[in-house]
């Protein structure tokens, strides 16, 4: 049994289109929507808003998380619809395959119209074409989740899960410095005659290309129907050497033991992305709002985080081949309640740099970004592994949605409830200090309720013959 690193960095493809339509939409939308509720409201923008009654833009962030938590809400519903569909589906190309491509496509196409109606000042259009590109990522996001562990046996998932995390980030990176050269504050913080429309199209174009060619490398590259029949025998063989506390057996029902295990699992989960999700979806707004910085410096907080998530989920597997999955997510939840304490030290330096008024960014933010990102990425690598760790090769569809029911829960009620906080304390402090009620929380369930159960050793092949084609 080997890892073939070679053809889990091409199925870490799909991932790389996800992660680059996410990294765009969380650090754009958000502020697109506080700008625009702005004018419908106080019929002013939101950086004139920012200079004459700051606490203004604060009573707009209910009406952001609502939109936020809508398209998630659609999420919850679909993401377990389409990994069950999935399941079931068998096409010449494949199970996953058709779900993807017809999912990459259509969001692709809805995607550049977001900035286009925003730019046009119609909230009605915006938000219907985020609801779209929503809709068919969660078409495309399920199945190709579960590409991997459909061909990846079950002690090698870990270190496969963060060969498919690096290439999902580098995704991201790549819409990050997007961000760095086209800056989104220097569209917002213009006058209305001001206001160049490439500045917030041409990264959702060049999001959408990156999207449609990361799926035909994945399609022309991964054959499923062929890699299912090559591979039966280590899945088998996988199987028998799980981490779980009784094997999966298709013809019962799920194990009184497995089940607790997956509960707790998602529960700890639930919570650590109520905490993620809140902080993405309004550090944007955070940074450009609270700490009147240029919205580059969101965009530097994003690599910098990237860069130790990368180093996180190189790493994971090997961590949790020593300590196991249970201590490798608890160290990361660990790490990341240091890196909110000391996000919440964090204040504006009123020192002026940029030319709008624009502040110096606190250098305590970005090490903050680098604690959280490595963090996380122990937790998002070893998570996902137990989760499917509990079910055989015929539901991986079904658990993944069960992992994205979860997340998404939390991504759903997250945006709403901190927006409702945000506007009862008017205090952009209080985001790092609700993140980290959250993560202690997580960490606190998922170290009391989940069994620490080590995977068998495996021989990996390494050296060239792991990079081997099939």
């Amino acid at each position: 049994m080997k890892l073939n690193y070679k053809r889990t960095a091409l199925i870490g493809f799909a991932f790389f289109g996800i992660l680059l339509l996410w990294q765009v939409y969380d650090s754009w939308c958000p502020t697109f929507l506080t700008d625009i509720f702005a004018r419908r409201m106080y019929h002013m923008s939101s950086a004139e808003l920012k200079v004459s009654d700051p606490d203004k833009i604060l009573n707009v962030q209910w009406l952001v998380g609502i939109i936020m938590a809508c398209d998630n809400l659609a999420a919850l519903i679909l993401l377990p619809i389409f990994g069950n569909l999935s399941d079931k589906t068998r096409t010449p190309i494949g199970k996953r395959m058709p779900y993807i491509l017809t999912g990459t496509m259509v969001a692709a196409i809805a995607f550049p119209f977001i900035p286009l109606f925003f730019h046009k000042n119609n909230i009605a259009g915006m938000v219907i074409m985020m609801a779209i590109v929503l809709m068919f990522m969660m078409m495309y996001r399920n199945p190709a989740v579960a590409l991997m562990p459909d061909i990846t046996p079950k002690p090698l998932r870990a270190k496969a899960n963060g060969i498919i995390n690096i290439m999902g980030y580098f995704g991201g990176a790549f819409a990050t410095v997007l961000g760095i050269f086209m800056k989104l504050s220097d569209y917002i913080n213009v006058s209305d005659e001001a206001r160049k429309l490439w500045i917030i199209e041409v990264p959702f174009i060049i999001a959408s290309i990156l999207m449609v060619i990361s799926a035909f490398v994945l399609f022309f590259t991964i054959k499923e129907n062929k890699l299912a029949e090559a591979l039966k025998e280590e899945m088998e063989l996988g199987e028998s050497m799980a981490a779980i506390e009784t094997p999966v057996d298709d013809d019962k029902p799920m194990s009184s033991a497995n089940k607790r295990m997956l509960l707790a699992i998602l529960g700890a989960e639930f919570l650590w992305f109520m905490a993620d999700n809140a902080v993405g979806t309004y550090i944007g707004n955070y940074v450009i709002y609270y700490m009147k910085s240029s919205s580059s410096n969101t965009m530097l907080l994003v690599i910098i985080g990237g860069v130790a998530s990368v180093i996180g989920f190189a790493t994971a597997g090997s961590i949790a081949d020593r300590i196991g999955r249970k201590w490798t997510i608890t160290t990361g939840l660990a790490i990341t309640v240091a890196a909110y304490i000391l996000m919440i030290f964090a204040k504006p330096t009123g020192v002026v740099v940029g030319k709008n008024g624009e502040f110096s960014f606190p250098v305590l933010l970005f090490a903050v970004g680098a604690i959280r990102g490595f963090g996380m990425a122990l937790v998002h690598n070893c998570s996902f592994p137990m989760v499917v760790e509990l079910c055989s090769s015929k539901k991986i569809g079904k658990f993944t949605g069960y992992y994205y029911a979860a997340s998404m829960s939390a991504q759903t009620v997250t945006p709403i409830l901190l927006g409702l906080v945000l506007r009862r304390t008017l205090a952009w402090g209080t985001l790092p200090v609700y993140a980290l009620i959250m993560v202690v929380l997580s960490c606190t369930v998922f170290t009391a309720l989940v069994k620490n159960i080590k995977a068998k050793k495996v021989a990996n092949v390494k050296g060239l013959e792991a990079i081997d084609g099939d």
